[in-house]
């Protein structure tokens, strides 16, 4: 079954920088400063933008308006990040509707002082509608695109959707942190294990598959739809790993919604790219390693002040016992057979 919601959260590494106010003197100042260091002429214009691991900034300017991204220092190298924009220029070449960073003086990656930054072009779009008609099957050709030229290379820098990263190094940061209630800490380290077990047997059941580059955090939330379709928004999470990464969580509501939704997303998909059905068994396990990272995420950022505020209940019991019972539910629902077919 896969009629659960998504957990939220980025699905990057959550064993990155544990500096606890990395942004504490990126104050508005110092944004549009950083905007004038790299050649932008700022109108004063600034609002800031929803996130949670960068800083992001809506700026007016004599270029028109702009967004501004600023990374959190220590989470991915300027390596990473290259690769990242890298992907992006790839995808805009190929007539893909991606936010692709602009090339100042010739770099994509700025740097204020300690401060590393991306300028962006501001795309205008609405929150996708996708029971609109065809809206899935037009979502499912242009993610097939992006597939297509993410297929050509692999990433050297970037990490891999799996289950070390998401599910091992993520399960041992819950287990060491103080967050999680010393009364719940034998249950979350029994069901944890069992649901990596769990996770393991179907990777090997389902045997080696394809890996190429990914969105990899491709959820309604890094939608943006305009008159001509889908626009792709914030690869911060981009990584290698199958295909069925950037499908599953577009997909929503009771067992028969989604398989209408499948079958309009994989009638626009195979148009332009090729499936293999034995990723759909991976879905349950994908969903499982991110609920596995999501709460690794917010312990590992909890003394950002930017996170209490953003998960209040984070700290409290009942959290704790609700997301237990998730578990459990992962557990059964793994050897559930797929719900999705070809």
């Amino acid at each position: 079954m896969i009629n659960k919601t998504a957990s939220r959260g980025s699905s990057s590494s959550a064993t990155g920088s544990t500096d606890t106010t990395p942004f504490a003197g990126l104050s508005p100042d110092r944004v549009l400063d950083a905007a004038s260091s790299a050649g932008l002429d700022p109108d004063g214009r600034l609002f800031a933008l929803n996130s949670y691991e960068n800083r992001v900034y809506q700026l007016g300017s004599a270029e028109g308006m702009l967004v501004l991204k600023f990374y959190r220092p220590g989470r991915w190298s300027d390596a990473q990040i290259l690769e990242e924009h890298r992907f992006t220029a790839e995808l805009a070449a190929a007539e893909l509707p991606v936010a692709a960073p602009l090339g100042l003086s010739g770099q994509t990656l700025l740097k204020d002082r300690e401060f590393r930054f991306a300028a962006f072009p501001y795309l205008r779009g609405s929150a996708p509608e996708l029971d609109a008609p065809e809206a899935r099957e037009i979502l499912g050709r242009a993610l097939a695109r992006l597939h297509q030229v993410g297929a050509q290379r692999p990433f050297e820098r970037r990490p891999e959707i799996g289950i070390e990263r998401l599910g091992v190094e993520a399960r041992a940061l819950v287990l060491r942190s103080d967050l999680l209630p010393e009364a719940l800490h034998e249950q979350y380290e029994r069901l944890s294990r069992q649901l990596l077990e769990r996770i393991r047997r179907v990777y090997q059941e389902v045997g080696p598959l394809g890996r190429l580059r990914l969105h990899g955090d491709c959820h309604l939330g890094n939608l943006l739809w305009n008159e001509r379709g889908p626009i792709f928004v914030d690869l911060d999470d981009c990584a290698m790993g199958p295909r069925i990464q950037d499908l599953w969580m577009l997909l929503s509501g009771p067992p028969a919604d989604q398989q209408a939704q499948w079958a309009a997303l994989l009638a626009g998909y195979q148009q332009f790219a090729d499936f293999d059905f034995r990723e759909l068994r991976l879905i349950e396990p994908l969903r499982s390693l991110r609920m596995l990272h999501h709460a690794a995420w917010v312990c590992h950022r909890w003394p950002d002040p930017a996170f209490p505020r953003a998960f209040p209940w984070f700290g409290e019991g009942r959290y704790w016992e609700g997301y237990l019972g998730d578990l459990r539910e992962q557990l059964a629902a793994i050897d559930e057979p797929p719900l999705l077919s070809g």
